[in-house]
């Protein structure tokens, strides 16, 4: 019966479940997180804070955009993560080099060291240079984000209908990524990382 299902979903489903089995166990890192970010769920959950925080000056921290870093780097290898966006809000999703800029005018795009997508306002886009703006067909409230490191690539698939979202292709990150998130306001909802059963997991490093 299962077998019947997937083969009246978009093609891109069978890649989807070729990256599955690259699931990591991906956290949220408190010392990046800007402080109108609140943490919780054991560091899965991003929410917007009902006041900022009182947080002690960290060179790690964001200040100038409410994002934070997932805690784990990303050196050579491919990785697969979810998370749970909801129906509603504004975010970011993606990757990024771990010595990006906290301060001051920070720009999301490959040049900067970010490789990221957008929702924002109903409309979706490529974080590039320009940006792009993406065709959704249905809103996707959980998004997987599939990273080819040593190939270059960042994938999201939309896992309500099963689509592609959309590839950014690097040619070479050549060094070590972070997962990104970002929040955009206090009406952003959340963003929750999936659980990864134990038995999934494939170790990073």
């Amino acid at each position: 019966t299962g077998g019947k299902n997937f083969s009246r979903l978009d093609p891109s489903f069978s890649e989807i479940k070729r990256v599955i089995v690259f699931a990591v166990n991906v956290t949220l890192d408190p010392a990046t997180a800007h402080p109108s970010l609140t943490l919780s769920e054991g560091n899965k959950c991003v929410t917007w804070g009902a006041k900022s925080q009182d947080l002690p000056e960290d060179p790690q921290r964001f200040y100038s955009l409410p994002c934070v870093l997932g805690h784990q780097v990303i050196t050579c290898r491919r990785c697969y993560w979810e998370v749970e966006v909801g129906d509603h809000g504004a975010w970011d999703l993606g990757i990024c080099r771990p010595h990006v800029m906290r301060k001051g005018r920070i720009c999301i795009k490959p040049e900067d060291g970010f490789w990221a997508i957008r929702f924002y306002k109903d409309e979706y886009w490529a974080l590039t240079s320009p940006e792009t703006q993406l065709t959704v067909k249905q809103h996707p409230a959980r998004v997987c984000i599939f990273l080819e490191h040593e190939e270059g690539r960042i994938s999201f698939y939309n896992m309500i209908d099963k689509s592609h979202i959309h590839t950014l292709s690097q040619g070479s990150f050549d060094g070590p990524l972070k997962p990104f998130f970002r929040l955009w306001s206090s009406d952003s909802g959340h963003l929750t990382i999936c659980p990864v059963p134990e038995a999934a997991q494939n170790p990073l490093y």
